[in-house]
């Protein structure tokens, strides 16, 4: 039983198609670098004004949400390089990515029509240069969730492997109870 247990723990620890730890780390450390390159923009934009021109109220707030799920999403970047194995690091990585980049192209719009075309050209220059980013983030959350269902699977192929030895095994005859003893 002993050699089982060791036997699936070893195997379950050979990963393939991942890359190392600080292959992730050096990915997760450029997408924070890119996506913070987006600050200053943010900062020449002023959607209190775009009101004043017929801009919908939603823009101001959008701004705010926009600027604090950045900080989540480079929190969340450092979570994934400390923490590379971590599958539900990776998807929050990948879903707070995909939800700045949409408030991004939100607010991209917003700039272009109510205050400047050429900061609006500015910041979508910004996303493009994070699509590379976000392309591997996605290829090493793909690569993750294979190297995790290939473990599972010799993990439960080799604990299917033990419970068919440990049924094979004779079991040791019972040894009779105390009281058994008395009545013979």
């Amino acid at each position: 039983m002993v050699l089982c247990a060791l036997s699936a723990g070893g195997l379950a620890a050979q990963s393939g198609g991942i890359p190392p730890e600080w292959e992730v780390r050096k990915q997760m450390t450029a997408l924070a670098e890119h996506v913070q390159r987006v600050e200053p923009v943010l900062e020449q934009i002023h959607p209190e004004e775009w009101v004043k021109k017929g801009a919908p109220q939603a823009y101001v707030g959008q701004l705010s949400r926009t600027r604090a799920e950045i900080g989540y999403l480079v929190g969340s970047t450092k979570e994934l390089a400390a923490h590379p194995e971590r599958m539900t690091t990776a998807l929050d990585t990948f879903f707070r990515m995909e939800s700045v980049d949409a408030m991004l192209r939100s607010v991209a719009a917003g700039i272009r029509k109510y205050q400047n075309p050429a900061v609006a050209e500015l910041l979508q220059g910004l996303i493009a240069d994070t699509s590379a980013d976000r392309g591997k983030l996605r290829q090493y959350l793909v690569d993750l969730a294979a190297d995790r269902e290939q473990q599972y699977k010799v993990m439960d192929q080799e604990a299917q492997r033990c419970r068919s030895a440990l049924s094979r095994q004779e079991r040791p005859a019972a040894r009779p109870t105390p009281r058994q003893e008395e009545h013979h």
